[in-house]
């Protein structure tokens, strides 16, 4: 469970409905929080939102697909680039030490089906080029699956808000209608407004961060794949294991780079 962002929807939450409920001159007022509901208003603004983007998706089992991504922000990628490193490195040593060959064995402890595929192509013989060019093909793949995932967010982003101000112009409309009972306007109001203000919650307290948290999790597994990549093709081309790993820990962060090169010296000791 990825904490920083339970946190951060849970945390976000409560400082909403806190800034709702809470008054200065009176303190807390938890009837202040029925003012701030009403059925109607969430039919039109969440409802209207993720339908109106139903319809620009391309099916109802992508639709649902792209929601069930919501669970992949709450979950911690359990993989860094660094252990990815040392894992091509110790790869490198069993292809120097006993051929290319001994990695179809090693290749059974390996978990990531990507890099597990390029071992393999590795082990067959297949030339470096379409190595390149497969894994590659692959990685495009991904990237575009992901893209369409992001699109998802993006469009409910953009919804929210649209649907709300969908929601508070009907609101202001049947308002309108009954001006002649001026001890109704204030309530109608406050109910036409109450829809702009889910329209901003659901794009900016769920869609945006999810959108911008997926992203940051597709850039981390897009830079885990190059280094496979880079790795494998430098295993097979038979480079010395010292020399991969200068190479790959040019994927890393400076930081990240001096903290790897303690833990391989801590590791060597």
């Amino acid at each position: 469970m990825d904490l920083a962002t339970l946190i951060g929807l849970a945390l976000s939450l409560f400082l909403m409905i806190f800034g709702i409920v809470w008054s200065p001159d009176k303190g807390l007022e938890l009837t202040n929080i029925n003012a701030f509901i009403d059925i109607q208003s969430i039919m039109i603004t969440f409802g209207g939102a993720f339908m109106a983007t139903l319809t620009q998706t391309e099916s109802l089992k992508v639709f649902v697909n792209n929601l069930k991504s919501f669970t992949l922000v709450l979950k911690v990628m359990t993989v860094s680039e660094s252990e990815i490193i040392h894992k091509i490195i110790d790869l490198s040593n069993v292809a120097r030490k006993e051929g290319l060959l001994a990695l179809e064995e090693a290749a059974n402890d390996v978990e990531d089906e990507f890099l597990k595929k390029g071992i393999l192509l590795i082990v067959d013989g297949t030339d470096p080029e379409l190595v390149r060019s497969i894994l590659e093909t692959e990685l495009s793949c991904i990237e575009d699956r992901h893209s369409s995932t992001f699109g998802f967010w993006e469009m409910v982003a953009a919804m929210g808000p649209a649907w709300g101000m969908i929601g508070t112009l009907i609101g202001l409309i049947n308002m309108l209608k009954n001006l002649n009972d001026p001890s109704s306007v204030g309530p109608a109001m406050a109910v036409a407004l109450v829809t702009t203000f889910y329209g901003s919650v659901l794009a900016n307290w769920i869609a945006t961060p999810v959108l911008t948290k997926l992203k940051a999790n597709s850039g981390k597994e897009t830079r885990m794949k190059e280094v496979m990549v880079e790795g494998l093709l430098s295993i097979q081309a038979g480079e010395n294991p010292r020399v991969i790993e200068e190479k790959l820990k040019s994927f890393l962060a400076p930081a990240a780079r001096a903290g790897f090169t303690e833990q391989q010296e801590g590791g060597e000791n």
